[in-house]
């Protein structure tokens, strides 16, 4: 029986080397963003289970939620179990998460100021069967704490996002897939996602997501208009003749919450 040709062995390779100006497959399980902009610019067109994403951000608590509320809700309603939020900077608001598919009964909140306890549990929670993602602010995490998150994801198949200040983009990151969250300059109701890390070319320009689910903007402009209104008709501005404007309010939430907490006009 002959040897198998150099072209049969040049096209297996093929098949099963990536090129580094092309996207990457995924290696495993991916759950998709909800987001269909950035499912486009992920391997396999999703959030990586049992793999680490890093989310970079100025602000612990700006944007994350309305990036991964779709995937979290996702993944709870699938009876995955309960999401743990490990070391979260503020009280998740219950309703307005619940409004959006994700009941504040699904969430575990573990409160801790140390480093290494946050840590501590954050591997606990990878560990645990009945946990289907884990959320952990550890802005002091090393790179050899974070190879260990990383490796326990691996292990047990979790979901597992690591918030971290924008300042460590520079750093090295055993991460699967990183991000840098920024608020949009050019318009306030828009968050920039950079792809910082990625089995695919880099990006040269970010993404840009909706800030605010369209409920929550539209209840924001409703509101808005309200309060002008109601403002016109007690003489404390003047009236204005051409169409009513809707303005767009900023991005962060009120100080206290994890989302924003809207006290609607009647």
């Amino acid at each position: 029986m002959g040897l198998p040709s150099f072209d049969s062995f040049s096209t297996a390779a093929r098949h099963k080397v990536w090129r580094g100006d092309t996207l990457g497959l995924a290696d495993g399980q991916v759950i998709g963003t909800g987001h269909a902009a950035l499912d486009a610019q992920l391997p396999g067109g999703g959030w990586p289970v049992g793999a680490m994403t890093e989310l970079l951000q100025a602000a612990p608590e700006a944007h994350a939620w309305q990036l991964l509320l779709p995937a979290l809700a996702q993944a709870v309603q699938g009876g995955a179990g309960p999401v743990a939020l490990i070391g979260a900077p503020h009280e998740p608001f219950g309703p307005a998460l619940a409004a959006q598919g994700l009941p504040v009964e699904a969430l575990l909140w573990i409160r801790s100021e140390a480093s290494a306890a946050r840590l501590w549990a954050c591997e606990q929670a990878l560990r645990c069967a009945e946990v289907a993602a884990v959320l952990a602010w550890l802005p002091q995490a090393r790179v050899g704490d974070l190879r260990r998150l990383q490796l326990a994801a691996a292990q047990h198949d979790r979901l597992l996002f690591v918030f971290r200040p924008d300042t460590a983009a520079q750093s090295a990151s055993p991460a699967r897939l990183r991000l840098r969250l920024a608020a949009c300059a050019a318009d306030a109701a828009q968050i920039d996602v950079h792809i910082l890390k990625r089995r695919g070319p880099p990006l040269a320009a970010p993404l840009q997501l909706p800030a605010r689910s369209e409920r929550m903007t539209a209840l924001l402009a409703a509101s808005q208009l309200r309060r002008k209104l109601r403002q016109q008709q007690e003489g404390r501005l003047p009236p204005r003749t051409e169409s009513a404007t809707v303005l767009r309010l900023g991005l962060h939430a009120e100080q206290g919450h994890a989302l924003d907490r809207v006290a609607l006009a009647a």
